[in-house]
């Protein structure tokens, strides 16, 4: 079974378990060797578990082929004593209203200071009156000391049912999620994650923040994921600097030397296998080759063993200076080579979306990260993104992820042309409410007539 059916994000739209007989020590910072572990967990809980905030969004959709506006609740902790707020991407992505309620009982507006969706973080701040007092606050804490076993908290907001909090161990502190796993490793852990959870903190026994509660699984028992205070830490001072974390792209696709999913493994004990290049990408200018062996890159080792190895590589690569060539060391069969490799600004990782309500359609414009299917086809361009059934655009025999070519006469290459068709068309619907729409679907061009004289939403 595909770790994408199983997992999923913890956002949700409308007990602790005790010990009597301590752990000998845990290596998080958090050693216990005499006394009573309920004490330990009270402790802990106590340093964190006001800071933990309860979070409610309203949120904007295009899904359905309508602009759709529903209530989303998560979790997330404060990190400082002025209020920004940690959280996760998915909690407040197009989010129009966001709203904090602390542990007291004080409910705020908030401001999303930045977010990033390839490691699905987010960084908030609470709209303070002035003169307020400073908040509880949490601190991160060292997640690259945890070891299997050690004990961890999982606090948040389950169910949409404030704040809770729940205990279990670290299961596994490397793992790996094929398809979730770009920049940044999982902490794994058997601490009740429900949803609404996403975006609370995964708290050490010594009261620190050691990740943030992202992931679920829908089967299996109690199986959550965490994202790494260490890459938590990184992405934190990109937000706050820009807004948003400046991924440098190479289009390297990498491949690790022991590769056991697809049963290859390749000589030697250093560097990273490029598996691909991206057309048109800094990688495949520089002159990098498939099978080439990155060795290191500015000095930097880029060592990839298994799997688990890969995030970090990609991270080193995704921090590096835009526009600024950069030495790679690779090995071509016996060759050593020294390639510069000028990464660009990755840019956007998702299309924004428009509401044709007459025509019961949105529609999204192709980007590369997020459409890779439809990028094939059209590197600039407009899809549709959904269908409203019953609707106009259903009975033209519209579908989703059709690239939309032409509008009546108007060729379409951005939103702002779907939209300027769309506001003509709508001017003249007394008088014309037939349209000629030209699509590319699976790669064969298909026209179709888009009636849009009856109005689905007042029948």
């Amino acid at each position: 079974m595909r770790w994408s059916w199983v997992v999923f994000l913890i956002a949700l739209g409308v007990g602790a378990v005790g010990c009597q007989t301590p752990p000998a020590e845990t290596s998080s910072g958090g050693a216990v060797r005499t006394g009573d572990f309920r004490q330990v967990v009270k402790s802990a809980e106590t340093k964190v578990f006001p800071a933990v905030v309860f979070i409610k969004c309203l949120q904007e959709s295009h899904e359905a082929g309508k602009k759709v506006t529903s209530e989303i609740v998560g979790s997330g902790v404060v990190i400082t004593p002025d209020g920004q707020v940690l959280s996760n991407w998915h909690v407040v992505d197009k989010a129009v209203e966001v709203r904090c309620l602390l542990s007291d009982g004080r409910a705020f507006d908030t401001d999303v200071i930045g977010t990033d969706k390839d490691t699905d973080l987010s960084l908030l701040q609470l709209r303070l009156p002035a003169n307020t007092a400073p908040l509880p606050y949490a601190n991160l804490g060292d997640s690259d000391a945890l070891r299997e076993g050690d004990f961890v908290m999982a606090m948040g907001a389950p169910w949409g049912l404030n704040r809770s909090v729940s205990i279990g161990i670290v299961s596994c502190t490397r793992r790996y999620l094929p398809e979730h796993s770009e920049y940044s490793l999982w902490l794994q852990t058997d601490a009740s994650i429900s949803p609404g959870n996403s975006g609370g903190p995964l708290v050490n026994t010594a009261g620190e923040i050691v990740g943030i509660n992202t992931r679920g699984a829908s089967s299996g028992g109690d199986l959550g994921f965490a994202i790494p205070a260490k890459t938590v830490g990184i992405i934190v001072e990109q937000l706050r600097t820009y807004k948003k974390v400046n991924w440098s792209w190479t289009g390297l696709q990498l491949q690790p030397l022991r590769d056991f999913r697809k049963n290859i493994y390749f000589s030697g004990e250093n560097g990273v296998i490029v598996a691909e290049t991206d057309p048109e990408s800094p990688a495949r200018r520089a002159g990098i080759k498939v099978r080439d062996r990155i060795l290191d890159i500015n000095g930097i080792d880029t060592t990839a063993m298994w799997e688990e190895d890969l995030p970090a590589v990609r991270r080193t690569l995704g921090l590096l200076p835009k526009n600024t060539p950069a030495k790679v060391r690779i090995q071509r069969g016996e060759k050593i080579l020294t390639l510069e490799l000028t990464p660009r600004e990755k840019g956007k990782v998702e299309g924004k979306e428009l509401d044709c309500p007459r025509w019961d359609v949105t529609v999204k414009a192709i980007n590369q990260f997020d459409n890779e299917d439809l990028y094939f086809y059209r590197t600039e361009g407009v899809f549709v993104y959904g269908v409203k059934y019953p609707g106009n655009a259903a009975s033209a025999g519209l579908r989703e992820k059709d690239i939309l070519l032409r509008i009546g006469e108007s060729e379409v290459k951005t939103l702002d042309d779907v939209r300027k068709a769309y506001d003509r068309a709508v001017e003249t619907i007394k008088t014309k409410h037939r349209i000629l729409v030209t699509v590319l679907r699976n790669g064969l061009m298909q026209q179709m007539v888009l009636d849009f004289a009856r109005d689905y939403e007042k029948e």
